[in-house]
This record gives C-alpha cells, sequence and structure tokens, in this order.
C-alpha cells in the first residue's frame, strides 16, 4: 500500500543549534494541532467516508501528513544537533534529555507527551470533516506562530511550505465536506 521514497517532501538542511526553538517547534509532532495526530486522525477516519473518494483523499492527506512528521523530526534534529549538556540545560531541556537524550519524542511545547485523545473519529463523515478543517486551521495558526518565532531561513522555509500544506488540505477537506453536505 505504502511507498516510501527516502527523501522529504521538502529539503531540510538546519545549519545551526538551537534548543529554544526546538523545544517550542515539538508541538508540531506531538501537540494538540501537531502532524502525528493529523496522521492517525485521518488515517482513521478514513474508513467510514462514504465512498472511494473520501477514502482517498484521507488516505493521501494521512500519509502526507506522516512525511510531515518526518520533517519535523528533521528540524528537531538539526536543532539539537551537537548540543552540549550545558546548552541543554539552558534551554530548560534537563527533563527532556534525561528520557529521551537527543532522540525525537512526540511531545508539546509544555514537554505533555502525545495522546491519542488530542482527536476523535466519530464515524461521521460530516462531523468528522468539521473536525478536520479545525485541524488544518490550528496547525496552519501554529505554523504562524512559529515562524514568527524563528530567526532563520533554514528553520523559516520549512515552516512556510507546512504552512502552505495545511492551507491545502483545508481546501480540499472543505470540497469534499461540501460535497457530503449535497448528497446526504
Amino acid at each position: 500500500m505504502y511507498s516510501y521514497k527516502k527523501i522529504l517532501n521538502y529539503p531540510v538542511n538546519i545549519k545551526n543549534k538551537d534548543l529554544k526553538m526546538a523545544k517550542i517547534i515539538i508541538t508540531q509532532l506531538g501537540g494538540f494541532a501537531g502532524e502525528l495526530g493529523a496522521s492517525l486522525r485521518y488515517f482513521c477516519q478514513k474508513f467510514t467516508m462514504p465512498d472511494d473518494e473520501g477514502r482517498a483523499l484521507l488516505n493521501d492527506i494521512a500519509t502526507e501528513e506522516m512525511g510531515h512528521v518526518e520533517m519535523i523530526s528533521s528540524i528537531l534534529s538539526g536543532l539539537m544537533k551537537g548540543a552540549s549538556l550545558q546548552e541543554i540545560k539552558d534551554a530548560g531541556l534537563e527533563g527532556y534529555y534525561v528520557e529521551h537524550g537527543k532522540g525525537i519524542y512526540p511531545l508539546d511545547a509544555g514537554e505533555v507527551p502525545f495522546d491519542v485523545k488530542l482527536f476523535a473519529v466519530t464515524g461521521d463523515p460530516i462531523v468528522d470533516l468539521e473536525e478536520d478543517l479545525a485541524a488544518e486551521e490550528k496547525a496552519r495558526i501554529v505554523y504562524e506562530r512559529l515562524i514568527d518565532m524563528a530567526t532563520t531561513d533554514d528553520v523559516i522555509a520549512p515552516l512556510l511550505f507546512l504552512r502552505q500544506r495545511e492551507v491545502v488540505h483545508y481546501n480540499r477537506f472543505k470540497e469534499l465536506l461540501e460535497k457530503y453536505k449535497r448528497s446526504m
């Protein structure tokens, strides 16, 4: 079913470590509007879409969101690469380091671990697509705020790409929702 290409959707080439940025960008991995939750939400919801078009769209976007998980993880890895223990302490990441070292673990910016309770699957296509629209908007605004906080183009550019994909996903979900509302 899946074909993995060993390239990112958008190139990530972080040039300098920045643990304070890593500490907030991690929210797009495991936070309430993060990519991991989006991928799981859409993958699970696809099974109760009423037609092949809906199932295919949710599957495609779920798969793309998993690619976004990889992009965020790559950004995080680059931002933490080569960090000393003192730099980790100075960034307030001692707790993260103790449990995860410099590994990638899905948390929000407050260091609360990812929880599947962050999203819902109701089995009702209309309700689920309404949630999906809200999820994409929440992700978009978080990306905009992360872009505001970022200071280097090597971080800003992939965040801009991810923000734009949220807009595209929103529009695709909106089209499908409008079609279902007309036919149900």
